[in-house]
């Protein structure tokens, strides 16, 4: 009896080797979303570095974090998001704080009269994708 459950553990512990650990979501620079005045049918696309504030018609957005998963795996993007109205003379009111997804923008949708405002993708600043590794001086890594 302990050897069949031994040989069951093991027969499992090959399974799951063999499946491998799901792969995990990297995370990026820039959050790029999507925006819709509902007003003047303005529609135009955000890019949201990941921690600064960036403005849309009244809104304030900060993206907390944008993760996409990798290319194996299913396609998701995902941003957790921070966006507040802000009105002359009025302190600014808070309208969403959570997760959006891009594979489905109603699941987390920000609840506004005027604006919309979506996530489309994830990515990396082109300043960072072209400089991998630190370049070597001329000098020879002394300093001048």
């Amino acid at each position: 009896m302990a050897s069949s459950r031994i040989l069951k553990t093991f027969c499992l512990a090959v399974v799951l080797a063999c499946l491998g650990a799901p792969a995990q979501a990297v995370t990026y620079e820039i959050a790029v979303l999507q925006g819709l005045d509902k007003v003047t049918a303005r529609v135009l696309t955000i890019e949201a570095p990941v921690g600064e504030v960036v403005t849309f018609g009244a809104l304030e957005i900060i993206a907390r974090t944008c993760d996409k998963r990798p290319p194996e795996e299913t396609p998701e993007s995902a941003a957790f998001l921070d966006i507040w109205e802000v009105r002359q003379g009025e302190p600014a009111a808070s309208l969403f704080r959570g997760w959006m997804f891009a594979s489905s923008p109603a699941l987390s949708a920000m609840e506004h009269p005027v604006y919309d405002v979506w996530v489309l993708d994830c990515k990396n600043s082109a300043s960072s994708a072209l400089s991998t590794a630190p370049a070597a001086s001329p000098s020879g890594g002394k300093a001048p």
